[in-house]
């Protein structure tokens, strides 16, 4: 499979930093029926913590989100990666931006198993244009 970018809607949520905030969230999207296609979380400070999700579809889950009680950011956009896994795959979309004298604010990125990965990079609003470019998405 060649290496595939998009770019995709996410939401994020605060939270209280403690045990089950995240399990509690992911819960709650899990019986309003939203798939994810990522997510991350990471403590922000002050007993505050982010999760970041990417809906596998965007246009329907603010509904579905509020609708389990939960109180999404705005959509915002970010790019998605998914390909065949091996040495340098995310080195190889990172050096496009880089290449472009574009920054990303945050990325994360993993193997998926059977020998395929994936990669969330989040640039500036004031980027996407340009990133999108760069990265041919």
């Amino acid at each position: 499979m060649a290496t595939k970018v998009r770019k995709v809607g996410y939401f994020y949520f605060e939270a209280k930093d403690e045990a089950g905030a995240g399990a509690g969230v992911l819960g709650k999207l899990k019986d309003a029926g939203v798939n994810l296609l990522s997510f991350v979380a990471f403590p922000t400070g002050g007993g505050r913590a982010q999760i970041t999700v990417i809906p596998e579809n965007a246009d329907t889950f603010a509904t579905a989100a509020k609708g389990a009680g939960l109180n999404p950011s705005s959509r915002k956009e970010c790019f998605l990666v998914q390909g065949d896994d091996r040495v340098g795959a995310a080195y190889e979309v990172l050096k496009r931006l880089a290449e472009a004298k574009i920054s990303f604010t945050a990325g994360n990125a993993c193997s998926a198993g059977a020998g395929s990965f994936g990669m969330a990079i989040f640039v500036k609003a004031s980027d996407l244009a340009a990133a999108a470019k760069a990265l041919s998405a």
